[in-house]
């Protein structure tokens, strides 16, 4: 019977997969008439007024959060897309710095799961993220600070510190609207990059290059020079110009020489147990190269000070005429489309590099730029948006259902769907920004690279398990007694079942919140007839079981998988 059950609903399932491909009806686009016979219609004399729909409202809570809610929707709706993104560069509600407290690595005693847990692991920091993502307030801060610590990457894959990874991701949720270059100096300095790559303990006899290469190839300027547009820049024989030289990165590289990390309890500095990878990292001068060092077209002084040598190089990657549109297309890359124009990649680099009062760097300009750019706000052409990664699969299904939780659940789902996040395998993320489009020569899609067999089941499996099978009572959502922050998950079913019998309210729900308003009737109808012959005696049951199974036919769509 359960082998019936679900051969049903993959069915109904692939129904809609393939009403995908239909044209999506209420997208809001704009059509224009073409002359026939050489002969030109004249221009209508009063122009048509430009209406903020529901729909625009809903996709841009896809770009700006962690995915659309009734509420957020009605937010926009009512104050407009200026004024609610003005709001949310205003909001600062969450955070990690109680968590950044860091323990000497001997502070648990042997097999004790519980503490280790708790302070050498990303599960305090990651529950807190999911948590906020799924009910904080601050929706576009924190977007924009997950978007920023997926291009300057650290990982528990190699520092297992939950102080330092509530610390360093603190440094993007606290910046997330301020300065790039302070994002860069405090990312430096912290202890947990430090160790992560190895610019902690560098000595002059043997300069550490990792963190001098990383900072300028990923964090800043990019491997090869940019116009402000993102193209390559060439030269006389069309070869890209490379940004840096090796004799570069070492320079650098002894410019980082002769820090180590701050240790708990102010314990001496040969103690290892006493690392702390919650703070700035302190100076030990006898292991400073104090020699003149030379990089990216920047000369440090014979005896300068260690500060001084940081601060070069920081203002070096940061001012780089590369860095404005390497870190613009990042970030819309990350907010809005995986295949942003040059015009506006040019435009958020402009801002970048002036928010128009002198200032360059400056993140609530960029982000502002980016969202309320008319190639975020128009109408969506065919190669816009983006491939939702596993993390907006999670947090937009649970804010689309509606969620109560303190975010473990989520930590144990993500690592099978291949992003657990603040564990990425490497320093270049879980996906790098220009992955291809699978069948295409020139269209990027950087999260398809998380799409392979094994994973495309496993996310669909997941949302089977968080619709038809997501009960309050599913057992994933209980307490567990060796998590002592843990309090509890809960889908809210309340408002799906006061619907009753009214297909419709909950069709409307779906398509507001899932797709923006672009379900054609077609579709509606396809969502009507998977949810019809569900019937139960009890009413509220019933209601239940048909939105939970339509929810699970619209979150397993391809048109859900893809925000535009």
């Amino acid at each position: 019977m359960f082998v019936q059950r679900k051969l049903a609903v993959l069915s109904a399932a692939l129904g809609m997969l393939a009403l995908a491909g239909c044209d999506g009806g209420g997208g809001g686009g704009s059509s224009s008439s073409s002359s026939a016979g050489g002969v030109v219609a004249a221009p209508s004399p009063t122009p048509t007024p430009v209406v903020f729909t529901d729909g625009d409202a809903a996709r841009l809570a896809k770009q700006a959060s962690f995915g659309p809610t009734p509420d957020l929707v009605a937010r926009i709706k009512s104050i407009g897309a200026t004024a609610w993104v003005d709001e949310q560069l205003a909001a600062s509600s969450s955070t990690y710095a109680d968590l950044a407290v860091e323990v000497r690595r001997d502070f648990c005693a042997a097999n004790d799961t519980v503490c280790s847990r708790a302070h050498f692991s990303r599960t305090p920091v990651a529950m807190r993220f999911y948590a906020n993502a799924v009910a904080g307030s601050d929706q576009l801060r924190q977007r924009t600070a997950f978007a920023l610590g997926q291009m300057v990457v650290a990982s528990e894959a190699e520092v297992n510190s939950t102080a330092g990874i509530a610390a360093f991701n603190q440094i993007f949720l606290a910046n997330a609207f301020g300065n790039y270059r302070d994002i860069l100096a405090q990312v430096t300095m912290l202890g947990y990059m430090g160790d992560y790559l190895d610019m902690a303990d560098s000595n002059k006899s043997g300069p550490s290059e990792n963190y001098a290469r990383e900072l300028l190839q990923l964090f800043s300027m990019g491997p090869d020079q940019l116009n402000m547009d993102g193209s390559l820049k060439r030269d006389a024989n069309g070869a890209a110009i490379p940004n840096y030289t090796t004799d570069d990165i070492k320079g650098v590289a002894k410019a980082l020489t002769g820090w180590t990390y701050a240790r708990v309890g102010g314990a001496a500095i040969t103690d290892g147990n006493a690392r702390d990878y919650s703070r700035p990292m302190i100076q030990v001068s006898a292991r400073y190269d104090t020699t003149q060092k030379s990089f990216l077209g920047t000369s440090v002084a014979a005896g300068a000070t260690q500060d001084a040598s940081v601060a070069a190089v920081v203002d070096a990657a940061f001012n780089s005429p590369s860095t404005a549109p390497f870190v613009a297309r990042h970030m819309i890359v990350h907010l809005v489309t995986a295949n942003p124009s040059p015009a506006y990649v040019g435009r958020v680099a402009a801002v970048f590099a002036d928010n128009g009062a002198g200032k360059r760097g400056d993140m609530k300009a960029v982000v502002r730029a980016i969202l309320l750019d008319s190639e975020a706000r128009n109408a969506p052409g065919t190669t816009s948006g983006k491939l939702k990664e596993p993390v907006l699969l999670m947090t937009s299904l649970a804010r689309a259902i509606g969620f109560a939780t303190d975010g473990y659940v989520f930590t144990t789902r993500d690592t099978s769907l291949g992003q657990p996040v603040f564990r990425a395998p490497s320093v270049f993320n879980f996906y790098p920004d220009d992955f291809p489009l699978p069948g295409s020569t020139t269209l990027k899609s950087p999260a398809s690279k998380l799409l392979n067999t094994s994973n495309v089941l496993r996310w669909h499996n997941f949302v089977y398990d968080w619709t038809v099978s997501g009960d309050a009572s599913r057992s994933e959502y209980a307490l567990d007694s060796g998590l002592p922050m843990s309090s509890l998950t809960q889908p809210v079913w309340a408002p799906w079942e006061a619907m009753g019998t009214d297909l419709d309210a909950m069709v409307a729900r779906i398509d507001l919140t899932l797709f923006a308003n672009t379900l054609s009737q077609a579709q509606k109808d396809a969502l009507k007839a998977a949810a019809t012959p569900i019937t139960n005696t009890d009413a509220t049951v019933q209601a239940r079981r048909r939105a939970q199974m339509m929810l699970y036919v619209a979150a397993s769509s391809p048109m859900f998988l893809v925000d535009r």
